[in-house]
Parts: C-alpha cells; sequence; structure tokens
C-alpha cells in the first residue's frame, strides 16, 4: 500500500491525479532512423498518428537505444541495465540460439505483474526462444504474447508481398532455416507466418487486450516492439501503396496506421486520460539498403555504428492532460523507461544495478535530465576494448571507431565495413548542439576548455568501467539447429517439414 500512496503523491504533483494507477504502452520501431518520421523532418513520410502524438506530447531529439543493433537494445529497455550486464552481447540471437534473455533479468512486466497489471507483447521478441520456448517473453513476466520470436528476415522470407500489383520482395533474408512463425502465447499459431495479415493481427489483439484490461478494471502495460520497419518491409492491402515513399513508407504507414488504432481504443474505453504512451526505435537505419533501409537524418552514419545516426533515435512521450506539448533537448535513453514506469506505478526497483533514471522532471516539467553520460557500446563488443565513446553533457568523445556492412552505400567513408577499426589517442571530441552531424573534431591543442573537458570524459569512463560487470554472453552459447523453431516437432526433413 506504501509504494502506490507514493505512486499517487507522484502523479498529483504533476496534474496527474487518478483513482487507478496508470497504464503504459510501449512502441518500439525496428530499424527507425532520426530522420524517417514526418515530425523529425522528413518530407515524404506519411505517420500521421505519430505525428499527433509529437504536436500534442514531448518530442525528444536527444534520446539514445545502448546498441546500434536489435537484440542488445531490447534487452536495456526491458531491464533499465547495459547489455554488458545482462550478457546479450555480441550481436543478435538467431532461431536456433541456445541463450537468451537471462531468466534472473527482470523485466517491466514482471515489475509490473507485482502490482496487479496485466502484461501483453505483441511484435518481435528477439530475445531468444529457446529450448522448448524456456526464453519467450511468457517466462519473462508477460501474460499473453503474439508475435515472432525474432527478426522477420531471419527465415525465408521471399514469400513477402510489398507493393501492388504482386511484387515480391528482394533481399538477403537466411534460407537453409525453418519459415517465420507466428506465436500465441508458447505455441505456433501459423507457419509460415501470413506477413499481409500479421498487422491486422496485431491490430486486434493490442486493441482487444486495451478493452478487456479495461472492462476488468485491470491496470495494463503492452508491450509494441514493431517489425516495421526493418528490411525487407511488407505492408497489407490497407496501407501497400498508399505512401509518397514505396516500400518502405508502406511499412512505416502500416505501423502508424497500427498506433492510431491502440490510441483510439484507449479514448473509447475512458484510458486516454490514465495512459502514458512512448514511441521510440531499437537502433538506427540500415542504410545498406538504400531507399529501403531508413533515413537517419543530419546524423552520421546509421545501424551498426556508434555514431550517432547508429544510437540516437526518435522518441515521443504522451499522456493526454498530464504531458504539455512541447520539445526537449534533454539527454534520455530506452535505460529510462523502466524507472520512470516503476516510479509512476509504485513499483520497487529491481534489487540489481541499473543504469536508468526516471524521467518524470523532463516529462511532466520539461525539466533537466538526471542522465548526464551516455555509453556507446559496438556490435561486437569486448571488455578489452569496453566502450567505443561516452557522450558527457553537449560532449561526445569517440576512443575507438568502426564502420559496418548495415551502413554502407553512403558517400561517407567513416560507415561502411570498409571503414576499418581505429583506435583515437587522444579520443575525437565533438560539440553535438554545435555539430550533430560529427563532422568537425574539437582542437585540442589551442583549446585548454576542451582539455577540461578531455579530462572530464575520461575520469567518467574509468568510473563507469570500474563499476561495470560483464555478464556471461548469452549469444556467444551459439546456435542448434534442433531449436529453431517448428510447429511439428520431431518432424523430418527439417526445416521443410515445419510447415501448419
Amino acid at each position: 500500500m506504501r509504494c502506490r500512496r507514493v505512486a499517487c503523491l507522484l502523479l498529483c504533483m504533476f496534474g496527474a491525479c487518478s483513482a487507478s494507477k496508470p497504464n503504459f504502452v510501449v512502441l518500439f520501431a525496428d530499424d527507425l532512423g532520426f530522420g524517417d518520421l514526418g515530425c523529425y523532418g522528413h518530407p515524404s513520410s506519411l505517420t500521421p498518428n505519430l505525428d499527433r502524438l509529437a504536436a500534442a506530447g514531448l518530442r525528444f531529439t536527444d534520446f539514445y537505444s545502448t546498441s546500434p543493433v536489435c537484440s542488445p537494445s531490447r534487452a536495456s529497455l526491458l531491464t533499465g541495465r547495459y547489455q554488458t550486464r545482462s550478457g546479450i552481447y555480441p550481436g543478435v540471437f538467431y532461431p536456433g540460439s541456445i541463450g537468451g534473455l537471462p531468466l534472473n533479468e527482470t523485466t517491466i512486466a514482471e515489475m509490473l505483474k507485482s502490482q496487479g497489471y496485466a502484461t501483453a507483447i505483441m511484435g518481435k521478441w528477439h530475445l531468444g526462444y529457446g529450448d522448448k520456448g524456456k526464453f519467450l517473453p511468457t517466462k519473462q513476466g508477460f501474460d499473453e504474447y503474439l508475435g515472432i520470436p525474432y527478426s522477420h528476415d531471419q527465415g525465408p522470407c521471399q514469400n513477402l508481398t510489398c507493393f501492388p500489383p504482386d511484387i515480391k520482395c528482394f533481399g538477403f533474408c537466411d534460407i537453409g532455416t525453418v519459415t517465420v512463425p507466428l506465436v500465441h502465447n508458447e505455441n505456433i499459431k501459423q507457419q509460415p507466418v501470413n506477413f499481409l495479415e500479421l498487422e491486422k493481427a496485431y491490430s486486434d489483439f493490442g486493441t482487444s487486450f486495451i478493452t478487456n484490461s479495461a472492462k476488468n478494471k485491470k491496470p495494463f502495460f503492452l508491450y509494441y516492439p514493431s517489425h516495421h520497419t526493418h528490411y525487407p518491409q511488407y505492408a497489407g492491402s490497407g496501407a501497400a501503396g498508399r505512401s509518397l515513399r514505396g516500400p518502405f513508407g508502406d511499412s512505416l504507414l502500416e505501423l502508424d496506421d497500427t498506433v492510431g488504432n491502440l490510441m483510439s481504443t484507449l479514448e473509447k474505453t475512458g484510458e486516454i486520460n490514465n495512459t502514458l504512451v512512448f514511441f521510440a526505435s531499437d537502433n538506427g537505419p540500415e542504410l545498406m539498403r538504400m531507399s529501403r533501409g531508413g533515413n537517419s537524418g543530419l546524423l552520421k552514419c546509421g545501424k551498426g555504428t556508434t555514431y550517432e545516426g547508429g544510437m540516437r533515435e526518435p522518441a515521443i512521450a504522451y499522456w493526454q492532460g498530464v504531458i504539455k506539448p512541447g520539445v526537449t533537448h534533454e539527454m534520455a535513453s530506452t535505460l529510462d523507461v523502466l524507472p520512470t514506469i516503476a516510479n509512476l506505478a509504485g513499483a520497487a526497483l529491481p534489487p540489481v544495478t541499473l543504469d536508468g533514471f526516471d524521467m518524470a522532471e523532463i516529462l511532466f516539467n520539461h525539466g533537466k535530465s538526471k542522465r548526464e553520460v551516455m555509453m556507446y557500446y559496438p556490435i561486437f563488443l569486448d571488455e578489452k576494448y569496453g566502450l567505443f565513446a561516452l557522450r558527457l553533457g553537449k560532449y561526445k568523445a569517440h576512443f575507438y571507431t568502426e564502420g559496418a556492412p548495415h551502413s554502407a552505400t553512403t558517400p561517407d567513408q567513416d560507415c561502411p565495413g570498409t571503414a576499418i577499426f581505429k583506435t583515437h589517442d587522444p579520443p575525437l571530441i565533438f560539440d553535438l548542439e554545435a555539430d550533430p552531424s560529427e563532422r568537425y573534431p574539437l582542437p585540442l591543442n589551442d583549446r585548454p576548455d576542451i582539455q577540461v573537458v578531455l579530462e572530464q570524459i575520461k575520469n567518467a569512463k574509468a568510473q563507469f568501467e570500474a563499476t561495470m560487470v560483464f555478464g556471461e554472453s548469452q549469444i556467444s552459447k551459439g546456435s542448434d539447429p534442433n531449436l529453431e523453431p517448428c510447429c511439428n516437432p520431431g518432424c523430418s526433413p527439417k526445416p521443410t517439414c515445419c510447415h501448419c
């Protein structure tokens, strides 16, 4: 009861008194860049619902994920901890991965269940499947799950239809593995999944969950990690051909349509004034796909790199009648979502080292962030090198730089995989307020003030790394084809027999 009273007092402080606990809807796009949304300046993206949330809510200009690829960034969002602590490195999980998000990690869903919340996830999990589905969301605090347990290109996906008149997707989807399954709770509902009806299934699932939770007078947490706009794009009949931006734009529009359906349901159920809606993206755009890979706007490079385009994301917070419209330039991160939700729900924080901070002051007062530092870890991190970069206030220092195949095709020679690993001693330092594109390293020799900044950055790095305990790598445990999800267990020959 004490936690409930504390939460109520906190909400009343910010003008959000309610007889019931607040609800939470977290929307997480896939490979969406800083420059991809209409409200972030893209001239041809059609995102009316997200644009409305941004116009009536709080839009972030300095919001970060913790990794330039999927699995680590998702782990950090759900646990409030850098992926190094939970062992979600290096790289991402695959259909037959042996490891997954450790079951002793506390997710947002597990934290909220202790407070009587109904919890559900729809979409891309990508935190492990494991033996007999041991790492699925229903093992990590979610009451219900509908989705694909990993990226939709991690299986044969040439059957995708993206754009009239029935033009098939092209791309480098994985072959020699099982077709992509649709999982409901812990059972495979469909294999291969029908991508063109998938978004409608998600929308129906999400609206039903909100409606039933409201009917049962239960506070709820809905997590929607979308497959859109990861390559190869797909879009159902309601979105295909409707945007000005081709397959990527259609995919983005279909995501936006689902956001609109969820918001309408919140209004119909009377929960709109008691729900925090938070939108962000897992990492930057996959520039190697050119016009079908997303756009990082004025930020440097994209997915796979520790430049700003790889980890600085669009983010929007909306709570009708509670969060005042505006734009914040305060630094924040996916790490901060769990502590913020815990505070608002009156839930106890997990008894582990957390890397996030409560964002209440930013959200409700447009005030200062508690976050002073942001760490940048690469895809293939190890303890020998640790951080690649660090941001302290408006300054960012690169200790190491490296390109990535995900960010190929751009004119910038620092972005592609051919940009080899480099050590910078002294580090490259950029003023991200004056130079968000990271084009002009600050001179150290004739700038005593920057020398002071450099020492502060080095101290912050040393203090952080002294407290970092690397968890056992879950991804390095490898893969076993026998663990690939199959709707006909024990059938032969696998993977072609996994069809239902």
